[in-house]
């Protein structure tokens, strides 16, 4: 559906280019094709309007760059001038652009640009610049084909972000693993109600059987519940999911301070509560700009990160809470009471914040 939509803008976009006169600032629009190509690497079309390459150039009229024999002897002007306006890089190297001619499109008042980028494709394809920047409402739309098929579009204008492709083969899956993992790592050292959640699970300590438990129960409940949102099959709305992060982080802390010597919850609420918190974990990984074509390996690979980010809490955190609970019982207690009882409080405030206060956005 979004590629029918870009192909239907995109042919709107070039008859407005077609029809308006050529003195006028015709539709602010440019096109970039990018090829993976089995013999050369990465090769590459960039279509624009003849009235923005002239002005640029600082030609009175854009007509004259209908002139083939002219384009030619510009070239080296043209060349070095786009290249400085975006970037494509592979697995993070930016490739070097080497420009082959220029066309007149006569029908389109536009100029087409023929260049192949040297160095490996790699895995990922980076693409960021701002290709007009004297006009801000100036957009590129850009096609990737792999295998000879288009396999993703953008649209990019000023202010945009950069985007990203990742090959469907092994060496897109090692790139997005690369990109992924550290990503999920950080989203769980960044997020405060996720840490303040397994700390309260962790505050009472208990065997490593135990602990262990407890932290298995909230991977499998998250990863359930990221895998359903990220896989389109299920997503609550993030104004509910955001209220219900903080009551589980309020239940968990009001269970350790009502359970007593009582039965043990905290598997259980590891388990359901991490439901919750699989929605939360998803609204961010789809912020990344899911690469259709390795959507696994993105979602095993943030998954993953989120996993070793919570071990690189949980293990010096358990190691220390073990040794006083053994040690210093007494203290142990006194510290998962107070710690407890900042869990509600955080909790508390969270959902009043996120209730109340964020508009239900």
């Amino acid at each position: 559906m979004v590629s029918l939509v870009c192909r239907f803008l995109a042919a709107f976009a070039l008859a407005l280019l077609a029809a308006g006169p050529a003195q006028a600032h015709p539709a602010p629009f440019s096109y970039l094709d990018v090829r993976y190509d089995e013999q050369r690497g990465i090769v590459g079309t960039l279509t624009i309007h003849e009235f923005d390459l002239a002005h640029d150039l600082q030609l009175t009229d854009p007509a004259q760059l209908r002139d083939a024999h002219l384009l030619i002897h510009m070239m080296d002007d043209i060349g070095p001038m786009m290249a400085k306006r975006f970037v494509l890089a592979a697995d993070g190297r930016p490739l070097t652009l080497e420009w082959e001619y220029a066309e007149p499109l006569a029908e389109q008042n536009a100029v087409r640009l023929w260049f192949h980028a040297t160095g490996p494709p790699g895995g990922k394809l980076h693409y960021s610049g701002e290709m007009f920047p004297y006009d801000p409402q100036h957009q590129t739309f850009i096609n990737v084909y792999d295998g000879g098929k288009l396999v993703d579009q953008w649209i990019v204008g000023k202010g945009d972000a950069s985007r990203t492709y990742y090959r469907g083969n092994a060496a897109g899956a090692v790139q997005v693993l690369k990109t992924f993992i550290p990503a999920g790592a950080h989203h769980i050292w960044i997020g405060p109600d996720h840490l303040l959640f397994l700390l309260g699970l962790l505050l009472f300590g208990g065997t490593w059987r135990r602990l262990a438990g407890i932290v298995t129960a909230f991977t499998v409940g998250h990863s359930i519940t990221l895998s359903l949102a990220v896989l389109e099959i299920w997503s609550p709305p993030s104004w509910l999911v955001e209220p219900m992060i903080a009551l589980t982080i309020i239940v968990v802390g009001a269970d350790n301070l009502l359970r007593g010597e009582g039965k043990d919850l905290r598997i259980w609420l590891a388990g359901t509560f991490g439901l919750i918190h699989g929605f939360g974990f998803a609204s961010v990984l789809r912020e990344f700009g899911l690469p259709q074509a390795a959507l696994g390996w993105s979602l095993f690979g943030f998954n993953f990160g989120v996993e070793l980010g919570q071990l690189a809490v949980v293990i010096p955190l358990a190691l220390a809470l073990g040794w006083l609970w053994r040690k210093r019982p007494a203290n142990a207690r006194q510290l998962a009471t107070a710690g407890s009882v900042v869990v509600v409080a955080a909790g508390v405030y969270w959902f009043v914040q996120r209730t109340f206060l964020m508009g239900g956005t």
